[in-house]
């Protein structure tokens, strides 16, 4: 992908930065990685300048496409091996491009239609838990059963099945060597978890958030939240998002009680 490319995808992804911050996180890895994102990136053109383009890995995510560019890029990922294990992005491009391809790939596991995309630019309204803080690799062994039930929860499939369980244990083994984890654990047990998915210099995105059953309704999410959000904008970024199921009031309740409010609205389809 030649560097003039690049430019003109990050100039419109940079139009909605909390919305895009996946896009854009992709983005910063191939100007510091040029190989490694050249097969996954395609784009749409009209009169010789980029107008869209998709992100097609393990998540299948579309940027500022339009029904002339969802025809061309389904027509485009029928003639290659499917990838993505998940449609993910805005409400409208998700579901206007999985319209096309639904008739020929695989039946979903679950479509999620609404998900609000919330951020926070500002400090949490509510008293940070001051036993949150990053997690430590000494952890991770107590923190892996906490992430394996929260993705379990969550997508409704153990991440740990078969020959993925090392790549699951590295994957959270480095989130914790970046700082990317922020954890209250009290003797001996994950009592919340959050984690950060995206970063980009403007918004981080949080995703695996998680308090045992046990203890949900007892403030251990909104503070872990509060906490969250404190650590993020002073180690990462000035703007938090994450989007969450319209169905999940508890969440959505939790996440506006600390100062989150809605940008925009996610879709999901998963395999």
């Amino acid at each position: 992908m030649l560097r003039t490319d690049l430019n003109q995808i990050k100039e419109i992804a940079l139009q909605d930065k909390i919305s895009n911050s996946f896009f854009i996180n992709r983005l910063q890895e191939l100007e510091t990685l040029p190989w490694s994102l050249q097969n996954e990136i395609t784009v749409f053109e009209s009169k010789n300048e980029i107008k869209s383009a998709i992100y097609n890995g393990a998540n299948l995510v579309p940027l500022a496409t339009n029904d002339e560019s969802r025809v061309a890029f389904a027509q485009y990922l029928l003639e290659t091996p499917r990838r993505a294990s998940s449609i993910v992005g805005i409400k409208y491009e998700v579901l206007g491009i999985w319209d096309l391809l639904k008739p020929f790939w695989p039946k979903p596991r679950e479509i999620r239609e609404t998900q609000p995309l919330l951020f926070a630019d500002d400090e949490p309204i509510l008293a940070p838990d001051p036993l949150v803080r990053p997690a430590l690799i000494r952890e991770l062994d107590i923190l892996l059963p906490a992430c394996v039930s929260m993705f379990t929860e969550e997508v409704g499939v153990s991440p740990v099945v078969g020959s993925s369980e090392q790549s699951y244990r590295n994957r959270i083994a480095d989130l914790i060597n970046h700082r990317r984890i922020f954890t209250r654990i009290d003797n001996g047990q994950v009592t919340f978890k959050a984690e950060i998915g995206v970063q980009t210099q403007w918004v981080s995105q949080i995703q695996g958030v998680w308090v045992p059953p046990q203890l949900r309704g007892r403030n251990f999410g909104k503070a872990g939240m509060a906490a969250t959000l404190s650590l993020t904008r002073k180690y990462f970024s000035p703007i938090t998002s994450l989007y969450v199921n319209d169905y999940n009031h508890r969440a959505q309740a939790v996440y506006k009680s600390v100062g989150f409010q809605e940008h925009s609205t996610f879709a999901t389809v998963l395999f």
